[in-house]
């Protein structure tokens, strides 16, 4: 599968089957994230792979109550490590959660393209998650995502230009220009 086409794919999955990922098919998803790019090349992330099927239940009580995530066989706890992150992104602030989210983006990807479904999860309580998950407090809990077969076929389709907005909107070339809406 092409990387547009992966990009084209993706979705948001609230719906997992009971089917285990492959080793192989799990230590690939992790390559991908392990090569995303960061600022400087410094890298300062690190992902939980949460397997157990009584701490999923946990971490999915700590993502606001939203129980469907527990039905995935892992769920993927992003980590950013701000002390070891670029620390003068943009003149102000460091680069940890642009790194980490690039990471989680290379897995959302790489998992489309394995048949895998993902759903980017910001909301949560992050104290619970960092004691449920031995996470040091200097650690950042930056996102997560549940990962797994999707139960409904078809629940990954190509995305609609409805679904979009307009590039004309979006993209402007040479100096800041902003469509009126």
């Amino acid at each position: 599968m092409h990387v547009l086409e992966a990009i084209q794919l993706r979705r948001s999955v609230r719906g997992y089957a009971a089917r285990a990922i492959p080793d192989e098919v799990l230590q690939r998803l992790c390559q991908a994230m392990r090569a995303a790019p960061s600022a400087c090349n410094l890298q300062p992330w690190h992902f939980v792979l949460v397997t157990d099927a009584e701490l999923r239940r946990q971490v999915a009580h700590a993502a606001q109550d939203q129980t469907w995530m527990a039905a995935a066989p892992v769920i993927v706890v992003a980590c950013g490590l701000a002390d070891q992150a670029y620390q003068h992104m943009g003149g102000s602030g460091n680069s940890v959660e642009i790194d980490v989210a690039i990471a989680l983006d290379h897995l959302t990807l790489a998992a489309v393209a394995e048949g895998l479904g993902t759903c980017w999860i910001g909301a949560f309580h992050e104290p619970q998650i960092k004691r449920l998950l031995d996470i040091p407090a200097t650690v950042r809990v930056v996102a997560m995502t549940p990962l797994g077969y999707p139960d409904a076929p078809g629940a990954q389709h190509p995305l609609r230009e409805d679904e979009r907005k307009p590039l004309s909107e979006i993209i402007s070339r040479n100096r800041y220009v902003r469509e009126a809406t």
